[in-house]
């Protein structure tokens, strides 16, 4: 039996349309709600997707969408592309999708940054109604302290901003040739050591291509600014995944090393040899962990104590 699938619009606060597609029953007692990084969309799960669903049946349900500017989803004003900005969209989703029953997050890159602001933004939400979180290849500050991040800084981010704003067509073909040119550098960002299969390379470059240079350079700001650290106790103990490549050197692995240590329900599964592009190389693999996230939460729930339900409600 095939899980059912749809295809949804929702409306975001200020009518931006966020494009869904879900996997799964709506009556299904737990949803996982997927999160992408920054410059890719829906289709960066799909590798992924195709191993949970050889492991969950309809009764979990899966939903994944693309961030404002990206994949399928509307534009908007580049002053809305901030990171504070997607945890609200991300309410949206989950009030629009998911508005009873518990649910997991699961951010890559971005999204994992996504997650950490959403759990500030929305604190009455952690640990009634989102009971668990999946961090992978996040990090909670310094984006350019180490790594590629560290070439960005606030005068070269503007500087490409103003130019994109006053110049988008000269940019565009700019990126374009910029990507044959350094298409070798990218790769090797985006995956780890090992030989990664041709298609990946090609669905991850394809992704990172299609998107509009506005919206990559619009993000950069709240990327470089972004600082959770004083937030992460906002977490409190429910179960997280804190998963990374040995490899990445777009978000190194220590930055996971550090979140891991202040989430007090966290398990640091370090994946040898990938790198940024994890969910992509490695599916297989960080499936498997994310089975093992929704098995400690669902274990939670099976625990006596307080119903989320009851407690969402007061």
């Amino acid at each position: 039996m095939s899980t059912p699938f749809a295809r949804v619009v929702v409306a975001a606060d200020d009518g931006v349309p966020i494009a869904v597609r879900t996997f799964g029953v709506e009556t299904a007692p737990l949803t996982v709600v997927f999160v992408h990084g920054h410059c890719l969309r829906i289709d960066s799960w799909s590798f992924l997707r195709d191993q949970l669903l050889s492991h969950w049946d309809a009764d979990t349900r899966m939903v994944f969408y693309d961030h404002r500017g990206h994949g399928e989803s509307g534009v908007a004003d580049p002053s809305t592309y901030t990171i504070d900005q997607l945890a609200h969209d991300l309410d949206a989703v989950l009030r629009a999708l998911a508005p009873t029953g518990p649910v997991v997050l699961v951010g890559h890159s971005m999204g994992a940054m996504v997650c950490l602001a959403y759990a500030r933004l929305f604190p009455e939400a952690i640990g009634t109604r989102v009971l668990g979180v999946g961090l992978i290849a996040g990090a909670a500050n310094g984006l350019n302290e180490v790594g590629l991040g560290r070439f960005l800084h606030r005068y070269a981010v503007s500087s490409l901003q103003t130019a994109v704003l006053r110049a988008p067509r000269v940019m565009q073909a700019s990126k374009r040739l910029s990507r044959r040119i350094f298409e070798p550098i990218i790769r090797e960002a985006q995956f780890g050591t090992r030989k990664v299969n041709p298609r990946v390379v090609a669905v991850a470059t394809a992704m990172l291509n299609d998107t509009p240079l506005l919206t990559m350079s619009s993000f950069l700001g709240s990327l470089i600014a972004f600082d959770e650290t004083a937030s992460l106790h906002r977490l409190g103990t429910i179960p997280a995944l804190v998963l990374a490549g040995t490899q990445d050197i777009m978000v190194p692995f220590v930055h996971s090393v550090v979140l891991a240590a202040q989430l007090s329900g966290s398990e640091l599964v370090p994946v040898p040899g990938a790198g940024h592009s994890v969910i992509l190389e490695r599916a297989e693999e960080v499936a498997l962990q994310i089975v093992a996230l929704v098995n400690r939460v669902c274990a939670t729930l099976a625990e006596p104590g307080p119903d989320p339900e009851l407690a969402a409600a007061g």
